[in-house]
């Protein structure tokens, strides 16, 4: 299990593994929001002790560094895929294809911009120990959206995101996935926490309605823009509230 476990660390980061197989990763998908726990403990710790000694935009910044450094950026190209599928006109099928352009469209660039432009200015609203909640609450429900999207989504086409839509539809798994996010969302933020949950829940449920119309279903981009869109959504309504 413990190699498993490490799987998917490496998957969500940069961390090496020697099993980093994709169907493996997939199997134990609904341990993601442990490793977005992690996550949260590590750059969430790293952005309390700096906003006591920087300038609140300065510690946002390096928060926004760190987080794309250990998570090697994965999801962020997924992000800008998904803008550019989202921006071309025409059938599905075109629209699938602009996703999987190795090259970034104009809409990518936009959107990736403005995505870390936003991530930047939320995180510079808080500071010291709201601060660490807000990023460790954006994380660990950042990697369980992905989760939630795997489980009640359907497939666009065959690709990396198949193993994923395929092994998590055991509501078994999404269960535990359900109770791995719930207790330390709630013990760390609780009304606040609850109020981010159902903006994940209604966010992810909205890219899977949106995905399903633009290109017949979800894929491993959307999935990785899911990640991305669901953290900035949840720092925002942490610090709206």
């Amino acid at each position: 299990m413990l190699r498993e476990i490490g799987s998917i660390f490496s998957f969500l980061t940069i961390l090496p593994s020697s099993n980093a197989q994709l169907e493996t990763i997939a199997k134990y998908m609904y341990f993601f929001p442990v490793v977005g726990l992690v996550i949260g403990l590590l750059v969430g710790s790293l952005g309390f002790g700096l906003s006591f000694i920087l300038d609140p935009l300065l510690v946002s910044l390096l928060v926004v560094a760190s987080i794309a450094i250990i998570t090697g950026i994965h999801h962020s190209d997924g992000l800008a895929d998904f803008s550019d599928g989202l921006m071309v006109k025409g059938t599905k099928e075109k629209k699938l294809s602009a996703m999987k352009d190795v090259s970034t469209g104009s809409a990518g660039i936009v959107g990736i911009v403005l995505y870390l432009v936003g991530l930047i200015i939320t995180l510079s609203l808080t500071s010291g120990i709201d601060l660490f909640k807000a990023i460790l609450i954006s994380e660990i429900l950042a990697k369980f959206s992905m989760v939630f999207m795997a489980s009640i989504g359907k497939s666009a086409s065959l690709g990396s995101n198949s193993p994923f839509v395929n092994l998590m539809k055991d509501k078994r798994k999404l269960t535990i996935a359900s109770v791995l996010m719930v207790i330390p969302v709630i013990l760390v933020g609780g009304t606040i926490g609850l109020a981010m949950i159902g903006a994940a829940l209604i966010l992810t449920i909205f890219i899977i309605l949106l995905s399903s119309r633009s290109f017949g279903g979800i894929t491993g981009d959307v999935l990785g823009a899911t990640n991305e869109l669901t953290r900035l959504a949840s720092l925002m309504v942490f610090v709206s509230i």
